[in-house]
């Protein structure tokens, strides 16, 4: 680990990670929502028009300061290593399922985070769920479930993810008689956002920590129950004490169920949607923020489980696969009771199976 080997390090690596997310909030990012992999991967597909939810469109320079972060320190560091070749179709639908999992909750599981530090009950209840699934991913990770080796490649297949993120961000300020490439909400979650130079240093810092710390949610219950280790459960618990103090500071923290921001009360589906999740990253070998910063460090793999998210957040919405937000009644409009339709539950349920069928036939070879 470096920089950050001990367990006070870890925590207070995690802590920077909070204060980031609190200056994203602070700023302008979404309420619960100053950085979720999950929603702005979602956001930024929306960007490149792959989806037609008009209110959740913008390219989030978080996500690309992220990837351009851990591939920047990796490289300083002699850590960069260019891999692949461990089962790229396998990762490409598990990371569609991690992206399914995470709308049909809302977020991600760093977002479940910050949700869980703002007194979001809906957040503590799916994280039963997240924990179910790394539990069960980690029983077949134990029981000798490996998507097989990954091989050194050439130098430029693992800068291939780094590129095409410098390119979304360049293609962000590029504008054709008068109107911008990309697309851009004009209200709903898309519409919030940090300015832009700030959003893409906070990436590129929270990239570069994420990196030196190993940081990965799933990782962290995933090592408490097979190694007995609590260092990746130390990074969290910083983010989630900064979160939750910033919280209680400025008025934010609401215990309840109803009223969240961008959130839904479906608890079945909040469990389910974040189990599926859980499962996911444990056999991909890392929760969404994860993949980033392993794709950001040469890892082509990973790469294809990031676009597998892409595809998946593109899918979810041209499909009505993702959850909407519960919201109150107002003058002009009704309540809206939030959470999965038919096809979203459907999409949870398969998502799981595909899980548990990925994870029966792919054993190491004796």
């Amino acid at each position: 680990m470096g920089m950050f080997d001990s367990k006070k390090k870890l925590v207070a690596a995690g802590g920077i990670c909070g204060l980031l997310a609190v200056m994203l909030a602070l700023l302008g990012n979404p309420a619960n929502m100053a950085l979720c992999v999950a929603c702005f991967i979602r956001d930024t597909t929306g960007a490149l028009k792959l989806h037609t939810a008009e209110t959740v469109m913008y390219a989030r320079p978080e996500i690309i300061g992220i990837v351009l972060g851990a591939f920047a320190i990796s490289i300083g560091t002699k850590e960069f290593r260019a891999t692949g070749g461990s089962s790229p179709m396998l990762r490409f639908i598990l990371g569609m399922i991690i992206m399914i999992g995470s709308l049909a909750f809302l977020g991600c599981p760093l977002r479940m985070v910050l949700r869980m530090s703002a007194g979001d009950l809906n957040a503590w209840v799916a994280l039963i769920g997240f924990a179910a699934g790394v539990a069960t991913g980690s029983f077949f990770l134990k029981g000798g479930f490996s998507l097989g080796r990954a091989y050194e490649t050439k130098k430029g297949s693992g800068v291939v993810l780094p590129i095409l993120m410098l390119g979304i961000l360049l293609l962000s300020f590029v504008t054709i008689g008068g109107t911008a490439l990309l697309a851009s909400s004009v209200k709903g979650p898309g519409s919030m956002h940090a300015p832009v130079i700030a959003s893409l240093i906070a990436g590129l810092v929270f990239g570069a920590i994420a990196q030196k710390a190993r940081m990965c949610f799933a990782g962290g219950i995933r090592d408490i129950i097979l190694v007995k280790s609590f260092d990746l459960i130390s990074v969290i618990l910083g983010i989630f004490v900064v979160m939750l103090v910033f919280n209680l500071v400025s008025g934010s923290f609401h215990l309840s169920f109803s009223g969240q921001p961008i959130a839904h009360s479906q608890h079945v589906w909040n469990i389910l949607g974040m189990y599926a999740v859980g499962f996911a990253a444990v056999l991909a070998g890392g929760c969404p923020l994860r993949q980033l910063v392993l794709a950001g460090q040469g890892s082509s793999d990973s790469a294809v489980t990031v676009i597998g998210m892409f595809a998946g957040a593109a899918m979810a919405h041209n499909f009505g696969l993702a959850a909407s937000a519960a919201a109150a009644a107002t003058e002009t409009t009704p309540a809206v009771a939030g959470g999965l339709a038919i096809q979203g539950k459907a999409a949870v349920l398969l998502c799981i199976l595909v899980c548990f069928l990925i994870a029966v036939t792919n054993k190491r070879k004796q």
